[in-house]
């Protein structure tokens, strides 16, 4: 079929079906050259090919590149501060406040910018769980973009016609802003109005602003209707036990939610209703930097197949093999699939609530236990942290362990005050009788450069015996600093393992460096100590 091109003066058609309802002009949008609506994967690879927008690998998959914007701009976000959110988003450095009429002022003259220009929509959904879906619309200038947001979201099988989106998000990459005029911090902005219910992304042509713009709508909407909303993968296996992986970049969250005994639910943003765990994405957003076939046979295979669009990989010219190995242009190399393209899956993107939930954390300062069992005051205090390490060679000046804590694992992301996240996770675990555990993929022995990285069948080991319920059953002895439960034993890993302590030659040394972190906890956790119970704010770690 023809791709199907609307025109101001072409009337209603969309693929043959009637226009949806609500149009572009209620943006202010009137004199676009052609809006293309829905377009299918066949047909946006097919205006994608016309307008060189992206070229194809030797296997089919599309290679974009996203220019100056490799990662997101995370300082060119802001939020609209009005009557309606101004009690609500925890304003502060990650949410940073705007007004209404600047941002009014710069939606009018972004819409006026698309004159002329041809616009591509996707109607879809965030949410499997369909009592808490959210109708969203995208609407972008490239056709690329338009893929990525078919493939990242949720089709519910809707009638053409009757779609009608709680939140539009509107990216222009060659929108840029005036910051003098339109008083952001630089030419590229994603900002948010949670009144009108519209998002405007310009200046940059990194596509996960969108996918990470509909999470934090999802962030601020959710948690009021007693949703917990969370950045994280989950499994379930055969008997219908889930878990949930917390964990910030180079924790394992990927490699260890990835089990073939156990159906994916979804890789990376997830909400815990009543009724139980639901993805908010129908696809992957993948790095794929020095992937394998070997230690991520599912993930690479996606990258050889049609429909997969790959950001900022690195090909050959001549024959467009893919060299994932080569960060030329950026470490961030990203894969954005349709869940549908990797095996054993939960299809419906949604199962019952979470047995276990394991927060992922790689200390390089090789103090943190292994393993360790939390109560629920003690998994809010480390949801709230959200802890690991960099390590030196990482990033550019790191010489040494770098502690860095994410609030809830996702502090970008969370709008509303973290303690309101915090809250929602210690009356859900109450409720559903949830095992809490503190899992630390990083080092033993001493910090990086002295011990050694956790072996991985080690871990491996200990979340087989998380997951089966054995380690639940096992006696467990409180951490001296850091309070937390250490199980005696785990099978299948050396009992000398499991007391961190023991692994260091100098036990001295140890526990200077484990009060060194538990000072950075501590000072860390200020930020959000008013916002928590005593009981939370009673489980720090102990500096002195």
């Amino acid at each position: 079929m023809a791709a199907s091109v609307l025109t101001k003066e072409s009337g209603s058609q969309d693929h043959g079906r009637r226009r949806n309802d609500v149009g572009l002009d209620t943006l202010g949008i009137t004199q676009a050259s052609g809006v293309y609506w829905n377009l299918s994967t066949p047909e946006l690879y097919e205006e994608i090919a016309r307008r060189g927008e992206a070229i194809f690998s030797d296997h089919g998959a599309l290679i974009v590149d996203t220019g100056e914007h490799t990662g997101r701009a995370a300082k060119d976000k802001a939020i609209v501060r009005d009557e309606n959110s101004d009690d609500k988003v925890f304003w502060g450095e990650v949410n940073k406040e705007f007004t209404t009429e600047k941002f009014n002022a710069l939606r009018d003259r972004m819409m006026a910018h698309t004159a002329g220009r041809d616009l591509f929509v996707q109607d879809t959904f965030a949410g499997a769980d369909k009592r808490y879906q959210l109708p969203i619309r995208v609407v972008t200038e490239l056709a690329w973009h338009s893929l990525f947001a078919r493939t990242m979201f949720i089709d519910g099988g809707r009638e053409v016609g009757n779609h009608v989106p709680e939140f539009t998000i509107v990216n222009i990459p060659s929108f840029k802003a005036d910051p003098e005029r339109d008083g952001t911090r630089a030419q590229t902005f994603i900002l948010m109005d949670f009144t009108q219910r519209l998002v405007l992304i310009g200046g940059t042509s990194y596509a996960g602003e969108t996918k990470k713009s509909v999470f934090t709508i999802l962030n601020y909407l959710l948690p009021q209707r007693g949703v917990m909303s969370m950045h994280c993968s989950a499994n379930v296996g055969d008997a219908g036990d889930v878990a949930i992986f917390f964990g910030l970049s180079g924790t394992g969250k990927t490699t260890l939610s990835a089990d073939p005994e156990r159906q994916l639910i979804g890789d990376d943003e997830h909400g815990w209703s009543d009724d139980g765990v639901f993805n908010f994405e129908g696809g992957c957003y993948a790095k794929v930097i020095r992937l394998s076939p070997e230690a991520e046979p599912d993930i690479y295979r996606t990258t050889r197949m049609f429909g997969t669009v790959l950001e900022n990989v690195v090909y050959d010219e001549e024959t467009r093999a893919l060299d994932l190995d080569d960060a030329a242009k950026t470490e961030n190399t990203r894969a954005a699939y349709p869940l549908t393209s990797i095996p054993n899956i939960v299809p419906e993107g949604h199962a019952g609530h979470p047995q276990n939930i394991i927060m992922l954390t790689a200390d390089a300062f090789g103090v943190l236990p292994p393993v360790a069992r939390l109560t629920p005051e003690q998994a809010m205090y480390h949801f709230l942290s959200g802890y690991t390490a960099k390590i030196a060679g990482t990033e550019r000046g790191v010489t040494e362990p770098e502690a860095t804590f994410s609030t809830c694992f996702g502090a970008p992301f969370m709008v509303l005050h973290p303690g309101t996240y915090a809250k929602l996770l210690g009356e859900k675990l109450k409720e559903h009788k949830a095992n809490c555990w503190l899992v630390n993929t990083g080092w033993s022995g001493g910090p990086y450069g002295e011990g050694q990285r956790m072996k991985i069948k080690y871990t491996r080991a200990m979340i087989r015996a998380i997951l089966n319920g054995s380690l639940a059953e096992v006696e467990t002895q409180p951490d001296p600093i850091f309070g937390v439960g250490v199980p005696v034993s785990c099978p299948e890993v050396p009992a000398e393992v499991l007391s961190p302590r023991n692994t260091w030659k100098d036990p001295e040394a140890y526990d200077r460096k484990a009060k060194e972190l538990a000072g950075r906890f501590n000072q860390n956790f200020t930020k959000y100590a008013d916002g928590v119970s005593p009981e939370v704010r009673a489980v720090a770690p102990k500096a002195d």
